[in-house]
């Protein structure tokens, strides 16, 4: 749908105008303006940049499930903007595609178009001082992509953002991929939550050093992660509980920002709200299903949410569901491009993988626990196998968001042994390491028969029984609280 120039213009100045007072209302609680996540610090390094004539990251794409906080982000960069640089009202342009899609059917192009050529009568390719252009929910613009490198060819004075779903990812075309800095969003980690919720700021460098800890077990990574866990334990003095306690918290209830002061009850109500609306929006907009089959879709998560553990043959979970086998491997690989899930196969040959299952987990162990608290499946902390079973999910999905960001580990397998470790990883000279995850005491037997089956250097048990990061032997043993400042 063309819309007339004026009504573009009126609604483009709106979106000006009522910017201001939409950022405060979203930015702050009771006054207070919230802290801000990782994310937001990358992107304003990008900003700096811009502003210091570095124009090589003036694309930015900020893909990530829903209830991560995106908005949350690209409004406190405005309100940085405005308030932080002083740069003008009418030089930041802040949209949500989902309103302009919904409400005029309009196009993105034709609303940037407006922004330069009418509101500051230029054109891109002749816009002589810098303006910032904040995109919300890009992708119910199909062309988002296209319009990004436009804008990124024409004109060096544009800085952009476009958040949307993780389809992001997807939807970028080679051409805009090269031109474009991601900043992909993920739950929070143990660093986040305590920064968030409690206003504890862990040790800087934890990931870096938790990073070569795993990936080179070498004592000189030990020594610094113990500095690192004993300045926690001193900044965590302040907390009401112990910091062990207060990591069950986070890891049953603390992913999703917007949860962070809410009670249990509401904040699973919010993220099953999220993981429904995942379902409407998000999953029709990679796929075309039949209406009926949100229905199956549902069923399919609620299946991988309230099993314990272990592989899911996608044969019986399509005579369980009765729908067929290709519908089933077509709803779970539509899942995983939202990220709401993503799988692990089991390590071995190619051959081997064929007649393997594949291993199904969340995005954050709170979408785990809220599933199971909606159908009277929760468990609370003090149940020794559903925190397990969490703490599972926790670490496998740290591993996948290393992978996706920072391209390490190479690969994570599930090891298809009897008895095996939970995970394989592979570095990127092939070699693996294996690991294990335990909540409770439990000897390493199963890390050092792994070890031995693939003649790898050391291995890693992950646990909540262990205070300190230690090595005994060739097992390297790292507090789950610590692993969880990933």
């Amino acid at each position: 749908m063309v819309l007339e120039k004026e009504f573009l213009v009126d609604f483009v100045l709106a979106k000006i105008r009522n910017a201001p007072k939409l950022s405060e209302d979203q930015i702050t609680v009771d006054g207070k303006q919230l802290d801000c996540r990782d994310g937001y610090h990358r992107i304003e390094g990008y900003v700096d940049e811009f502003l210091n004539g570095y124009e090589d990251d003036r694309f930015i794409i900020m893909p990530g499930l829903r209830g991560l906080g995106k908005t949350t982000i690209l409004l406190q960069i405005y309100d940085y903007l405005i308030n932080e640089k002083k740069i003008k009202q009418n030089r930041v342009l802040y949209l949500s595609v989902d309103e302009l899609r919904a409400y005029f059917g309009g196009r993105l192009i034709d609303v940037i178009d407006v922004f330069v050529n009418e509101i500051h009568g230029t054109s891109l390719v002749d816009l002589d001082e810098e303006v910032f252009i904040l995109i919300d929910e890009s992708h119910y613009d199909k062309n988002w992509s296209l319009v990004g490198k436009i804008v990124y060819d024409n004109s060096r004075k544009i800085f952009t953002i476009f958040t949307g779903s993780s389809a992001l990812n997807l939807e970028i075309n080679a051409d805009s991929a090269r031109r474009a800095r991601k900043e992909a969003i993920y739950p929070l980690n143990f660093s986040e939550y305590l920064t968030l919720k409690h206003d504890i700021q862990p040790p800087e460098k934890a990931t870096g050093f938790l990073m070569d800890l795993i990936f080179k077990g070498d004592t000189d990574s030990i020594r610094k992660m113990v500095e690192i866990e004993n300045e926690l334990l001193k900044k965590s003095t302040k907390l009401s509980k112990s910091l062990k306690k207060e990591w069950e918290n986070y890891l049953c209830c603390g992913g999703f920002p917007f949860g962070l002061n809410l009670d249990d009850v509401k904040l699973y109500e919010g993220i099953f709200d999220m993981v429904e609306k995942v379902i409407q929006k998000d999953v029709f907009v990679l796929q075309s299903f039949k209406t009926e089959t949100s229905s199956t879709i549902l069923n399919i998560i609620l299946f991988l949410a309230l099993q314990k553990s272990g592989t899911t043959s996608q044969a019986k979970l399509a005579k369980s569901l009765s729908v067929s086998s290709s519908s089933v491997k077509t709803i779970l690989d539509v899942l995983e491009k939202t990220h709401l899930i993503f799988s692990i196969l089991p390590y071995g040959s190619a051959g081997k993988l064929v007649r393997k299952s594949w291993k199904y987990y969340f995005l954050s162990p709170s979408i785990k626990a809220a599933i199971n608290f909606k159908f009277g499946k929760y468990a609370p902390p003090s149940n020794r196998e559903f925190l397990g079973v969490l703490a599972e999910n926790l670490v496998v999905a740290q591993f996948f968001k290393m992978k996706e960001t920072m391209h390490l580990p190479r690969g994570i397998f599930y090891d298809p042994q009897k008895g095996g470790v939970d995970f394989l990883l592979q570095n990127i000279d092939g070699q693996v390491i294996p690991v294990e995850v335990v909540v409770g005491d439990k000897h390493p037997k199963q890390v050092k028969r792994a070890i031995d089956r693939y003649k790898s250097k050391y291995g890693v048990l992950i646990s909540n029984a262990t205070r300190k990061v230690t090595k005994k032997g060739d097992v390297v043993h790292i507090p789950l609280t610590t692993f969880s400042l990933l």
